[in-house]
């Protein structure tokens, strides 16, 4: 039996694990593409209290195998295939950076196009001082269509977003780091197991005050920042209602600052 490009395992502390594992480099190619689709349906009907992505592999990916995706649209010069295409894609970026939990993206080397946009759906990405990334679709004459040139200008400001996409380089995650596009940079040596570490202690948190961050934050992406002020009343006050904040409340005044345990409830 064929094991799929991308699963997805629940592991005991709650988080959902999405390993991208299509040798040898990742492509992006029909069979990736919809089991990617089928892992963020699985992320979004099972509700983890994480999600961690991650790659096996030397590489993250080297990017879409255009002889199989875009050449044909390409001969044929179907805009009408393209965007149809494309609107999928933005459809999967968008539904992965609504997913109401934390979501961890794990590079540890070269992430290159529709990986480096998966990342930026991702609330977190951590990367090795050996990654790299780049958004390479200038060199086939595209330009990135998973949402990554806007969500690249959102943490990096919209002439950097310019300089990586028009000039098709490879940047280093020490160099991203500085922009603000990478959040952590962690040692290449027991890298995968403190990814896992960071989204265990995301899952063990107050998940539903991590949902309500997501959308304060996505409303002043989306509206700036007086949309994000008037939504910010509801969307904490809601929390009052949750036996997590009951319960940490409680905890804080009985035993103190940190001693409170979390459900996700």
């Amino acid at each position: 039996m064929t094991t799929p490009p991308v699963t997805v395992e629940h592991d005991a502390a709650g988080v959902a694990v999405v390993t991208i594992d299509h040798p040898p480099l990742n492509l992006y190619d029909r069979a990736l593409h919809v089991a990617l689709r089928e892992a963020v349906a699985e992320l979004e009907r099972t509700r983890p209290r994480a999600a961690l992505v991650r790659a096996e592999g030397k590489v993250v990916s080297g990017g879409v195998d255009v002889k199989q995706v875009f050449h044909p649209m390409a001969q044929a010069g179907d805009v009408e295939a393209g965007t149809a295409y494309f609107t999928e894609l933005v459809d999967l970026g968008r539904r992965l950076h609504h997913l109401p939990l934390p979501t961890v993206f794990a590079a540890h080397g070269l992430t290159l196009t529709w990986a480096f946009e998966v990342a930026l759906a991702c609330d977190l990405i951590l990367a090795t001082p050996r990654a790299s990334f780049g958004l390479i679709e200038a060199t086939v004459g595209l330009t990135p269509a998973m949402g990554g040139t806007q969500r690249l200008a959102e943490r990096a400001g919209d002439g950097r977003a310019r300089l990586l996409v028009m000039t098709a380089e490879r940047f280093g995650a020490e160099e991203l780091e500085r922009w603000g596009v990478v959040d952590r940079l962690l040692p290449e040596d027991g890298f995968d197991a403190a990814a896992r570490e960071l989204a265990a202690s995301l899952a063990a948190g107050p998940t539903r005050a991590h949902m309500a961050t997501k959308e304060i934050l996505r409303r002043r992406s989306e509206g700036g920042l007086e949309a994000a002020h008037e939504v910010t009343p509801r969307v904490a006050g809601e929390l009052f209602a949750t036996a997590d904040l009951q319960g940490a409340m409680a905890s804080f005044v009985e035993q103190g600052h940190g001693k409170a345990t979390f459900r996700g409830e």
